[in-house]
């Protein structure tokens, strides 16, 4: 028999190769922050870093919600639903900081703002593809953004493209029904089901415990739309957005948006 070798860790600083810094690609990360303003307007580095910081989470939550859809996925073994539950709690912490990290930005005033604000035309957050993603992920595809922006690349295309061919968040929760037992056919027939799994959640605990995870998220992302329209208007008033778009009034259009309606109708039936 060949020796056995274990593979040991040392931790500490001797010998290391890996360093905090290198781990992290710190050099790379703070290097990343480059401000249009000349002069250097003060404020521009909260905003980029902000602006960051949210594309950062955009990444996480696609990485989470996108394993939280694929635990749901009912196959032998039934599925993971514990894992889809508690990733989805981690979805739901995720998007509260977005709407606190708000708070930030506001300290900013609407003078320190327009000091640099003429530099990012025609850059808009609605050029966000991550954010864009994760709605098509929840369950809010709409195939008419990616023919109405036109300044997407190859690679971000190709991107929606797929989030729009691939199975959403409301794909896999109606495969849960279907795996408990539960018609998910037609919309009156999955309230139906959903309504049974409401009056009846000892029998149906995690269909009724991921059908409130996913109304949670519904809710944090429309909070977080609001915080977000409400500071649009109080940083820019009624001027048009960087991007072309009307603004304030365009993101307000947005604040309605729904990624489950059929949850929140279904208050006014339990």
């Amino acid at each position: 028999m060949p020796e056995s070798r274990e593979s040991f860790v040392s931790f500490g600083e001797q010998g290391a190769q890996l360093t905090y810094g290198s781990y992290l690609r710190l050099p790379q990360l703070l290097d990343a922050q480059h401000l249009e303003s000349d002069p250097p307007a003060h404020d521009e580095l909260l905003f980029i870093t902000i602006h960051q910081v949210y594309e950062l989470w955009f990444k996480q939550l696609l990485h989470e919600v996108e394993a939280a859809r694929d635990a749901m996925a009912v196959g032998p073994a039934g599925g993971r639903l514990w894992w889809a539950q508690h990733l989805l709690a981690r979805v739901h912490v995720i998007e509260r900081l977005l709407v606190s990290q708000v708070d930030v930005l506001e300290t900013m005033t609407p003078q320190d703002f327009l000091e640099f604000r003429q530099r990012l035309a025609p850059a808009s957050g609605f050029q966000s593809v991550q954010f864009r993603e994760l709605e098509f992920l929840s369950g809010a595809q709409d195939p008419a953004y990616v023919e109405r922006f036109r300044g997407l690349t190859a690679d971000e295309r190709t991107r929606l493209e797929r989030r729009l061919s691939e199975p959403t968040l409301w794909d896999a929760f109606l495969g849960v029904l279907r795996g408990h037992g539960l018609a998910a056919g037609i919309e009156e027939e999955v309230a139906d089901s959903v309504r049974t799994a409401a009056r009846d959640r000892s029998a149906y605990p995690e269909v009724w415990a991921l059908a409130e995870a996913l109304l949670q998220h519904d809710e944090l992302a429309a909070a977080w739309r609001a915080r977000h329209v409400v500071m649009v208007e109080r940083m820019i008033g009624a001027k048009s957005g960087t991007g072309g778009s009307s603004g304030a009034s365009y993101l307000r259009s947005r604040v309605p948006l729904q990624y489950y309606p059929l949850l929140w109708e279904l208050r006014s039936t339990l």
